[in-house]
């Protein structure tokens, strides 16, 4: 039977590459790139042992290609030691809908400047209305990465890998497990940065900094030593924690020191030489998609830089990460972002202005049929007074996972328009971030890894269906 669906997958790709077991030949590399595209749409919208063959020989013909999925933990601790500059802004990438073919346009983008530190994510929560798991995510994003020609590391996250809070008290135990299994699920498809968010549990009611902090400690602690057990040979997964979630109040240098320092004594306690954090996410002012106007326009908001400034120098300094991340970034205004450059920034999450690309420049039939089913399934999400613009936009991102395959076989001129002008905005962001001639930064930081997956994984792997309705993306 395996035989059948690897022949048949052989066929699609016009036998421009041999596989053997585990054996890789590219006997036509310009062919493979023009039909690398046949295996991230079994991947996105196919089923059973073909979707996860398409899966498996992805990653086994991006290894050949020379490219490898990669933790950046080398590069941001080099940061932090004062060993790369702070010239530059990771830009950290949500992609929820056509991921391979918006991938394509962030490797064009960025092969034009030479950059090389960029990060592709998926939330928790992002993953289950996207109906996107991590072995399909990584799929499209190596897939691309084939057809662009790109090679080394690819730097792949696991954005917001988040305890829900109404859980966790229910039924604490069920909860810690399901985020540790999404942590084995995401590492064994090639996830090597994962961003542990358990900011939820911080506790503002407590009377002191570090007793409001002392959950979000624990558990942080916790998972980051869970994943330096189940991390691969040779790979020092790159972990984040979080101190103040989205959307509250601003972060302070007193929770930031907090955190760590109780974040470090629990990681010691939990074992020898344990390897921490290489990042820490803070609020400054954003909120996860923006807050919508009646019109569906946009609020414009105050990003405190200050804070971020502030913080940034004191996760390098004291504690030697490689600086403050900023979240819910991506519908600011462009002349925002060159702040978080002088501000220090690390690292900047990116999603939902891509989201809105998507949506405005799809065909009008298309979008009325995802509004329609918006109204159908999910008018229990319209508040009192909210405006149908309002509706639209908050809920939106609900039907991407339903309409994954029509997004898919949508007609090619439709498809150009959104791809053309995800890379225009992809160019503007990368060059105002900082990150041209990155490349040479990780090359000189990040060990390579060659990584053999496992097949088993990818022909065994589920999908988990699960309620995410109080998680951040």
């Amino acid at each position: 039977m395996i035989e059948k669906h690897a022949n048949q997958i052989m066929e699609l790709l016009d036998h421009s590459v041999i596989i053997t077991g585990s054996e890789v030949e590219i006997k036509n590399p310009e062919r493979l790139k023009e039909v690398i595209h046949h295996l991230a749409e079994i991947s996105a919208i196919g089923t059973g042992p073909q979707q996860g063959l398409a899966r498996y020989f992805t990653r086994l013909i991006a290894l050949k290609s020379g490219i490898y999925p990669a933790s950046i933990h080398e590069l941001y601790i080099a940061r932090g030691n004062g060993l790369v500059p702070n010239t530059f802004t990771v830009p950290a990438i949500n992609l929820r809908a056509l991921s391979f073919d918006a991938a394509r346009a962030v490797f064009r983008s960025a092969l034009r400047i030479e950059a090389g530190a960029i990060i592709f994510e998926i939330a928790r929560s992002e993953m289950g209305y996207t109906n996107q798991p991590p072995a399909e995510y990584s799929t499209s994003i190596l897939a691309a990465a084939i057809a662009e020609s790109y090679s080394g590391p690819v730097f792949i996250q696991g954005d917001h890998f988040q305890v829900s809070a109404g859980r966790y008290n229910a039924a604490p135990v069920s909860e810690v497990q399901a985020v540790k299994d999404l942590i084995n699920d995401a590492i064994a498809a090639g996830f090597y940065n994962i961003d542990v968010d358990t900011s939820t549990l911080v506790d503002l009611s407590r009377p002191t900094v570090t007793e409001q902090q002392t959950l979000n400690v624990e558990l942080s602690a916790m998972f980051t030593n869970f994943i330096r057990d189940h991390q691969p040979n040779g790979v020092m997964v790159s972990v984040g924690g979080e101190i103040g979630e989205v959307g509250g109040q601003n972060s302070t240098p007193e929770e930031l020191r907090a955190y760590m320092d109780g974040f470090n004594a629990k990681l010691a306690a939990l074992g020898e030489n344990l390897v921490g954090l290489s990042k820490i996410s803070i609020q400054t002012g954003t909120s996860h998609g923006g807050v919508v106007l009646p019109d569906g326009s946009i609020a414009q908001v105050s990003v405190d830089f200050d804070t971020m400034l502030e913080l940034s120098r004191i996760a390098r300094n004291d504690y030697g990460m490689a600086g403050a991340v900023q979240h819910g970034a991506s519908t600011l205004p462009e002349d925002a972002f060159h702040k978080f450059v002088e501000a220090e920034a690390c690292e900047v999450h990116l999603a939902t202005n891509f989201q809105n690309i998507l949506f405005d420049h799809m065909s009008d039939e298309l979008r009325t049929e995802m509004y329609d089913y918006l109204s159908a399934n999910h008018s229990n999400e319209r508040k009192p007074g909210m405006t149908d613009e309002q509706f639209y936009y908050k809920t939106r991102k609900r039907a991407i996972g339903p309409f994954k395959s029509k997004t898919w076989n949508m007609e090619p001129y439709d498809k150009e328009l959104i791809t053309e002008a995800w890379e225009s905005q992809f160019s503007k962001l990368f060059n105002l971030l900082g990150i041209a001639g990155t490349a040479e930064y990780v090359k000189k930081t990040i060990t390579p890894a060659y990584i053999q997956p496992d097949q088993d994984y990818y022909l065994d792997t589920e999908v988990v269906d699960e309620d995410i309705s109080d998680l951040a993306d």
